[in-house]
Formats: C-alpha cells, structure tokens, sequence
C-alpha cells in the first residue's frame, strides 16, 4: 500500500511538473534576475566591509545605509524578474 501511495503520488507530482514548464524567455528572465540579485547582493556586503573598516561614525552609518540599500535593490531585482516571468508565463497561456 505505502508503494502503490508513493508511486501515485510521484506521478502526481511528475504531471503537475510537466504542466508548468517554464518558457525560454520566463528561464531568461529569471535568470537575468539572479544575476541582477547577485551582482547588487556582492555590493552590499562590500560595503558593508567598507562600514566596518570607516574610521568615523558618519561614515559607517553612510556605508551601513548604502549597503542596506543595496540590498533592499537587491530583493527588489529578485521580485521584479519573478513578476515578470510571472506576466510572460500568463501572457502564454493565452
């Protein structure tokens, strides 16, 4: 009984899989958002290097803030390109 559970519910799994294969431009797009997280996620934490080697308090609070605000494009980036995988992936289904 536990074989005939896991085997349907592979199989379950493997059909809803196949349903909802990402386009080229979708994988682009969300690669392309990666990328754009990395690359601003890497400078945040430069900077944050930066903040902990300032020799003034206004400047590591400069830095500290700069870095969180690379972060915080960082996250953005990330969403952005979900959302528009999002839209591509909807827009084909039409």
């Amino acid at each position: 009984m536990k074989k005939l559970v896991l085997i349907l519910g592979a199989a379950g799994l493997m059909t809803l899989g196949a349903c909802e294969k990402k386009t080229p431009a979708e994988n682009a797009t969300l690669a392309a958002g990666d990328n754009q997280e990395a690359a601003l996620d890497n400078a945040g934490e430069n900077m944050e290097a930066v903040a902990d080697n300032a020799t003034t308090t206004a400047g590591e609070a400069a830095a500290d803030n700069a870095a969180d605000n690379l972060h915080d494009a960082a996250d953005a980036a990330k969403d952005a390109s979900v959302n528009k995988a999002d839209a591509i992936h909807d827009a084909a289904k039409k």
